[in-house]
């Protein structure tokens, strides 16, 4: 590790540490040269798959895109940013648990598409309208009747005698 002061090389760790979070290690260093002391974080690299798009072109994956297509369907709808995050995070530990170092863009629309319809309805038919290029009315109906759930009875207390 490069001393971020003079750049010499020669450094050493004086702490380590986990993170409050335990996703990282916090190191304290010392530069041997210039004695400056200075932290590092030591994280774990992932690497996610490559995105092979419809027409073939190979992109890197890109955790904000995702997040944009879930904004977009989510806009206005009651739904907390928490949840956006946690099933990106789904997302994203599904395609590493697949293993494979390309993955379909078809693949993680069709994830993205049963997230939302556990979230939201409404963010779901709005996804789904423009993943899935509908062209009808009809398209609407059909998806709309897929996620139409049957009407709960409510049961109500008997009226006082």
């Amino acid at each position: 590790m490069k001393c971020p002061y003079c750049k010499a090389d020669d450094t050493a760790v004086v702490d380590s540490r986990l993170s409050e979070d335990g996703a990282s290690v916090r190191r304290r260093r010392e530069c041997r040269k210039c004695s400056k002391r200075f932290t590092t974080y030591e994280r774990v690299e992932l690497s996610m798959p490559v995105v092979v798009k419809a027409n073939g072109h190979r992109v890197p994956f890109d955790r904000e895109k995702i997040r944009t297509g879930f904004m977009r369907a989510l806009h206005k709808r009651p739904v907390p940013t928490q949840y956006v995050d946690d099933a990106i995070d789904r997302i994203e530990q599904r395609l590493m648990a697949i293993g494979e170092k390309e993955i379909p863009s078809r693949i993680i629309g069709e994830m993205v598409m049963r997230e939302l319809k556990k979230m939201d309805d409404v963010a779901y038919i709005r996804f789904a309208s423009v993943y899935e290029d509908f062209q009808r009315v009809d398209d609407f109906r059909e998806k709309i009747r897929e996620v139409k759930r049957p009407a709960r009875r409510v049961r109500r207390p008997a009226a006082p005698k």
